[in-house]
């Protein structure tokens, strides 16, 4: 971030007051305890923390002034403002309007971190590049990867993610992107959309901060999503699927401008990402050669169909995020690995979070699919999941052992009784399952076998 004095930094925020001190700041910070001599601290009000109780912590490690929304007795410079986030967002807005850099906004259902990552990794090598780290994509994430970006960036790229009607075009009018990009749109986060024309709606408000000139990318297979854009008159540039996709065990293969490319990703979702890719690095400049050339060394994202090796067993972490269209991938890629090392598949999975009332027959199908891959063995929790067991114990045409257990901590402790040396297991859920415990658990039992 380029230094502001606090003259300035109080007007951009919509400060209440204006401090006499004739300081500047040159960075911004929400966490106190880091060493941030010259930055501005962001007192924000968390749901397990309030900022405004760090204050004098933040001053001790370096701050320059802070910004609050409540009264805060202290010496040095403090800004009150009606509302911290919002103050961050306005900040981060000017910096961005103030920015030479382009940028590239992913948003979707799915895939969001992915498809970040591999723009990312391939841009790199062309250009100055700045990636939101994590997955900082709401209202206090994408400010911070603004305000983190270092200022000869020539290419940010962000995520923009919402689970409710309306954050979206707030994100995306303080981030302004030039590229934006719809990934894939299927029912998640249901409790606070309704419904499947309502997540369309919410994520193609992501052109509400596009630049004038900028591009708009969709994916072309659903109908649904250019249905609606064009009904709108909105105008944007649909990716397909590439040509000669070959699916297997331990990666992907498919031709884009007649260039074979290998992507070290496993999954059908994970070409629709790289083909969404390329639709923005292609945008660029990049020519299909220098895309296949640096797709090849990309690697797998934490908890996102992540391949681990424990012992002689395989197993597919996939605890980050959970929805149907996200379980039918995983599933499709737990099938094809089984198939292909001619190994047992196991199904470890909890919960997919945030369906509201539709969360019943998503769970039936997610049991159907179970059944439709042929899974031999699935394990899983009371609630939701119990009817995504009995549903593929009943669709099922060969041998199944669908288990059901009272809680995450009583699955872990049966883990021994189903689980063989030579397995391949998937372990997927929503990120509020917390089912990396049974990751733990599994390296622990497997590597005591190994």
């Amino acid at each position: 971030m380029t230094p502001l004095n606090i003259i300035k930094l109080a007007e951009i925020i919509k400060s209440k007051n204006i401090p006499a001190n004739k300081i500047s700041v040159s960075s911004t910070s929400i966490d106190s305890r880091k060493k941030s001599p010259g930055c501005v601290f962001f007192a924000i009000k968390g749901a397990n923390h309030d900022g405004h109780d760090y204050v004098s912590q933040a001053f001790e490690n370096g701050a320059s002034c802070a910004v609050v929304q409540k009264k805060i007795d202290s010496d040095k410079p403090v800004l009150l403002v009606d509302d911290t986030i919002q103050a961050l967002g306005r900040l981060a807005q000017y910096v961005r309007n103030n920015s030479s850099y382009k940028v590239v906004a992913i948003t979707g259902s799915a895939g969001k971190t992915t498809t970040k990552n591999i723009i990312n990794h391939i841009l790199k090598s062309h250009f100055k590049c700045f990636s939101s780290p994590k997955s900082y994509n709401n209202n206090i994430g994408v400010p911070l990867t603004i305000l983190e970006a270092p200022p000869d960036s020539q290419i940010l790229i962000s995520e923009l993610g919402s689970n409710h009607i309306g954050e979206i075009r707030p994100l995306a009018e303080i981030i302004g992107p030039d590229i934006a990009v719809i990934i894939t749109v299927c029912p998640a986060h249901l409790e606070g959309f309704g419904d499947l024309d309502a997540i369309i709606k919410e994520k193609v408000s992501i052109t509400a901060g596009l630049k004038t000139g900028g591009k708009f990318f969709i994916n072309g297979s659903i109908k649904k999503l250019v249905d609606y854009c064009r009904n709108q008159k909105i105008k944007f540039e649909a990716f397909e699927m590439p040509q000669n996709i070959k699916l297997s065990g331990d990666k992907s293969t498919f031709v884009i401008d007649n260039i074979a490319v290998t992507l070290p990703l496993v999954g059908r979702a994970n070409v629709e990402n790289t083909a969404a890719a390329w639709a923005v690095c292609k945008s660029l400049g990049l020519s299909a050669a220098q895309f296949a050339k640096a797709v090849a060394s990309i690697k797998p994202v934490d908890m996102r169909l992540e391949p681990l090796r424990i012992g002689r067993c395989l197993v597919l972490a996939d605890c980050y995020n959970a929805n149907p269209g996200s379980m039918e991938n995983a599933l499709e890629t737990l099938a094809l690995l089984a198939a292909g090392e001619k190994q047992r598949a196991v199904f470890i999975f909890g919960r997919m979070g945030e369906l509201g009332s539709q969360s019943e027959k998503l769970h039936a199908q997610l049991g159907k699919a179970i059944a439709h891959y042929k899974i031999p063995v699935a394990l899983t929790i009371k609630g939701d999941c119990s009817i995504t067991a009995q549903t593929a114990q009943k669709s099922a045409d060969h041998k199944i052992s669908a288990n059901i257990f009272e809680n995450t901590q009583q699955l872990c402790d049966n883990l021994h009784k189903f689980i063989k040396p030579d397995d391949i297991i998937l372990v997927k859920a929503s990120r509020s399952e917390r089912f990396e415990a049974v990751i733990d658990r599994l390296k622990t039992l497997l590597s005591d076998n190994s």
